[in-house]
């Protein structure tokens, strides 16, 4: 329980990724940390691509992000509806500024570019969305999980264990400060 002092936001809205969202949530509970599913609105029942449901406990408008270390967004068809959401481009804005994790696999790129925080920053994704992430100026790369800073990306669900050992180390890394 080495991140029991850990408090992580979520994502979510439908047609998420069903694995790209549990594993990391599950993987990084084990560790202790607080994951709180946030989604447009709280107490929704939202269904992943799959089917596997999840439950919002916040509404992305009303949670106290600045109280949060870090920010997961999974993939699927979600990230597209995510990046249309004012509030969720300030959020993932803020945790970029703030330096505090995020993690962000395959589709979910997509949020990244619309908060305009790709710039230079060293990135993979789902191949799909490579010229979008170019085009936002990140440096993309074709690998499994990549960690540029407080940002770790990653592909897809294959990736996972990968995707998940990083976001453990940053979010630790980044506790220590």
């Amino acid at each position: 329980m080495r991140l029991s002092n850990t408090r992580v936001i979520a994502l979510v809205e439908e047609d998420f990724e069903d694995l790209e969202l549990w594993y990391p949530v599950l993987r990084l509970r084990e560790e202790g940390v607080t994951v709180h599913i946030v989604g447009e609105e709280e107490n929704k029942v939202y269904t992943g691509k799959y089917g596997v449901p999840a439950v919002a406990d916040y509404s992305y408008h009303d949670v106290n992000y600045y109280e949060y270390d870090g920010i997961l967004v999974p993939g699927g068809w979600a990230p597209d509806k995510l990046r249309r959401d004012k509030k969720v481009l300030e959020i993932v804005q803020y945790m970029n500024d703030q330096k505090r994790t995020i993690g962000q696999i395959c589709h979910a790129g997509w949020v990244l570019i619309s908060a305009g925080i790709l710039e230079n920053v060293e990135v993979t994704s789902t191949p799909g969305i490579k010229d979008d992430m170019t085009n936002a100026g990140a440096i993309w790369r074709d690998e499994a999980v990549l960690v540029d800073g407080h940002i770790v990306s990653s592909r897809r669900p294959p990736d996972l264990p990968d995707y998940s050992r990083e976001l453990v180390k940053v979010l630790e890394e980044n506790n220590r400060d």
